[in-house]
């Protein structure tokens, strides 16, 4: 797009061309954004990528019908064929009953800064630079004999926001990134691990060396695993680990799970699913937060939410159309893209901690299980149940003793909801973000 443009001019005029093409009503999203990455392995480059990409998307109603169509062209002569082409379809189209714009009154007027944009475009040098140290240190570390590689990432992008109801935002955002993944050991015996950094402004990451001695760490301590019989016992998820349980959360307390009432949660708002010491927090006004927003993907206003306050059971996640299935409103968890529709998500979630170290959440188990990495997807979204492969460390009288892989768990996720017990390590890594996270009885099934 050409950089005199503005993008919510540009939008507020394929609008109102939409509906002067027999749109009845009209939003549009632009994304502009430009990415730059880079891996090396042993110290030699592998891969240097940049690219730069505008994508932009109309979504059209003609009375309870809608359709959407996307192009990369911002050309004149492809946003009229986009228009043409986007309000035939939506003729088309079958009847949608909740379909629709929001309401002029509902949506956002003023949007907080929430520091979402770090201006300056990193030097490639500095990513080598990162991406050296990061490897070097994890190389360094005894036990260490191989590398997978270090990752450097960063990207800048604008989306704007407009709407036939008067709504029209932007928001400017980054990222950096930064990971290492390396084996310890040799042949048969080889062990992986890995370890990153994540954060809006550089500033905020976790130095190189750092982050390539815990990858190291971690893949050393992880050599010579043993096997286990199956037993009955306390669980402790590390919280690298212990985030996907508010993933499985968000999946069950989804708007469309609700209203097609395939989730194992359906009946359960108001209702005590966790212990009364547990708080879930959804913040999407988190300054410098990695999923932070100042509008959501209809233009509604966004707060923050407890959704689960002293385990009970607070909020859907809804966006306008599973709202009024439910006969419900917004709570303003829309997101989309460019090519389709809006859906619910949750922003900056996350459990909060509790006031025990790690070390005192697993001082008074005998015998136990450490979790510090999964494999596959096992959760049944309609029932709870819940079984994943595992590897971590095995529990003795309160000290992580040994490594163990090759381990099923099993349970469900109604009763270890009700069982967590959280430790007071919460580190704000990915959006999803929980602390080390003990649950009570669980199965697990060894050789």
């Amino acid at each position: 797009m050409p950089r005199d443009i503005d993008p919510l001019s540009l939008l507020s005029d394929l609008i109102a061309r939409a509906r002067a093409a027999g749109a009845d009503d009209a939003d549009a999203l632009l994304s502009e954004g430009v990415s730059l990455s880079l891996a090396q392995r042993l110290g030699k480059p592998e891969r240097l990528e940049r690219s730069e990409a505008s994508d932009l998307g109309l979504r059209v109603f003609v009375g309870k019908r809608q359709a959407i169509v996307s192009s990369t062209d911002l050309r004149a002569p492809a946003l009229s064929e986009l228009i043409e082409r986007a309000v035939a379809m939506a003729r088309l189209a079958p009847e949608d009953p909740y379909c629709g714009v929001a309401e002029p009154d509902a949506l956002a007027r003023s949007f907080p800064d929430l520091d979402l944009f770090d201006p300056v475009e990193p030097a490639t040098e500095r990513l080598q630079e990162s991406a050296r140290l990061a490897e070097e240190a994890a190389l360094a570390v005894k036990g260490v004999t191989n590398s997978e590689g270090a990752e450097v990432s960063w990207g800048s992008w604008r989306t704007a926001l407009a709407a036939s109801n008067g709504f029209a935002g932007s928001v400017r955002r980054s990222s950096h990134g930064l990971s290492v993944s390396v084996l310890a050991g040799s042949g048969t015996g080889m062990e992986r691990d890995y370890d990153y950094t994540s954060a809006v402004h550089a500033a905020d990451l976790d130095d190189p060396r750092t982050i390539g001695t815990r990858a190291g760490e971690r893949a050393v301590r992880r050599l010579n695993p043993r096997k286990v019989a199956t037993i009955r016992v306390p669980i402790v998820y590390e919280r690298r680990i212990a985030g996907s349980f508010l993933r499985y959360l968000a999946n069950a307390i989804s708007g469309p799970s609700i209203a097609r009432g395939t989730s194992f949660l359906k009946d359960k708002m108001g209702q005590q699913i966790f212990a009364a010491h547990i708080t879930v927090t959804d913040d999407p006004l988190k300054t410098r937060g990695l999923r932070s927003r100042g509008f959501d993907g209809e233009g509604l206003p966004q707060q923050r939410r407890n959704i689960i306050d002293k385990g009970v059971l607070t909020s859907w996640f809804l966006d306008l159309r599973s709202a009024r299935q439910l006969g419900l409103r917004s709570t303003g968890h829309a997101s989309r893209s460019t090519s389709g529709p809006p859906s619910p998500s949750a922003a900056n979630l996350y459990l909060q901690p509790g006031p025990l170290s790690p070390e005192r959440l697993i001082a008074d188990i005998d015998q136990g299980f450490y979790v510090t990495d999964t494999m596959g997807f096992g959760v049944n979204g309609v029932t709870g149940d819940y079984s994943q492969g595992a590897s971590g460390f095995w529990i003795e009288k309160g000290q992580l003793a040994y490594p163990v892989s090759e381990v099923t768990i099993a349970g469900n996720l109604k009763e270890m909801f009700l069982n967590i017990t959280p430790a007071s390590n919460l580190e704000f890594k990915s959006g999803l973000d929980a602390p080390d996270l003990r649950i009570e009885g669980m199965t697990l099934a060894g050789a």
